[in-house]
């Protein structure tokens, strides 16, 4: 399987990494740590050497009950970013928001990968990912981050979030964004309990009926706090154990916080598979 991000064929034969750079003061995990142009830069070439094949790179925090930031805050963090890293050419470089501005000047700095929480539904979204030719990531989420984890429900979480993401591909699909540029992700932790969240790992090969990349972002969230005890950071080896789970359930894309440790496991996991 393969995703198209402009003119890059990203080969998903082999699980890849997606490293997390927050720009931003108050995301749960690193909130604050790299704001400054040069911490991020270095951050990011840090993932890189590790293994990541994707920079996602975010400026408004969607932990659960996070405020939203303004446009100009959000573009003001992101994109001189987003342009070093694209000018280096080592990793596909993918920016997190649900915001369209954001998008094209994300898109016109080097960006070629666009990880949308919200699957595309603010106004004009749909309409400026398909004026491009980068690929794109829509995300179940039920509500909004500020009120997500307030009472979620569902009759069944795992045919509810199937439903919406094939509804959206549909949406993508309707204004000419090509299956070859989209994947899905359907959203751990993203108005969804700790049972809702295992369900969605245990039966996460129902998903591959889509035909699309499947991303999953589990590292370091609280149902892994959850079940463990273990405060942030130390929940590294909760967060690997998810990602060998989802993996072997058939999942392509991994986004991580511990890169390196990310992608050792991953390589055993499809090593372990594939009888090498």
């Amino acid at each position: 399987m393969q995703l198209r991000c402009g003119s890059t064929l990203l080969d998903l034969s082999v699980p890849k990494v997606m490293g997390v750079l927050n720009i931003t003061p108050d995301s749960f995990a690193d909130g604050g740590r790299f704001l400054g142009i040069e911490h991020a830069l270095e951050h990011a070439q840090a993932m890189i050497e590790g293994g990541a094949a994707i920079i996602d790179v975010g400026g408004e925090s969607t932990r659960p009950g996070a405020a939203t930031v303004s446009v100009e805050e959000e573009l003001r963090r992101v994109i001189p970013v987003i342009a070093q890293l694209a000018r280096s050419g080592r990793a596909i470089v993918s920016v997190d928001t649900s915001t369209p501005e954001v998008m094209r000047a994300a898109v016109a700095a080097g960006a070629t990968l666009i990880n949308d929480v919200r699957a595309l539904r603010r106004p004009g979204a749909l309409a400026t990912v398909a004026a491009t030719d980068v690929a794109v990531c829509v995300m179940h989420m039920q509500g909004e981050p500020r009120t997500m984890q307030q009472r979620p429900e569902y009759a069944d979480v795992v045919a509810e979030v199937r439903d919406f993401l094939q509804s959206r591909l549909a949406a993508c699909e309707a204004v000419g964004i090509g299956r070859d540029r989209l994947a899905i992700d359907p959203g751990f932790g993203f108005g969804k309990t700790v049972a809702h969240n295992l369900a969605l790992v245990r039966r996460l090969a129902e998903f591959m009926s889509l035909g699309q990349p499947v991303l999953i972002g589990m590292s370091r969230k609280s149902s892994i706090a959850a079940i463990t005890g273990r405060p942030d950071p130390h929940r590294l080896a909760g967060s690997l154990a998810l990602a060998v789970m989802a993996v072997e359930r058939g999942a392509h894309i991994i986004r991580a916080h511990d890169v390196a440790q990310t992608v050792d496991a991953l390589k055993i996991a499809h090593a372990v598979q594939a009888g090498v």
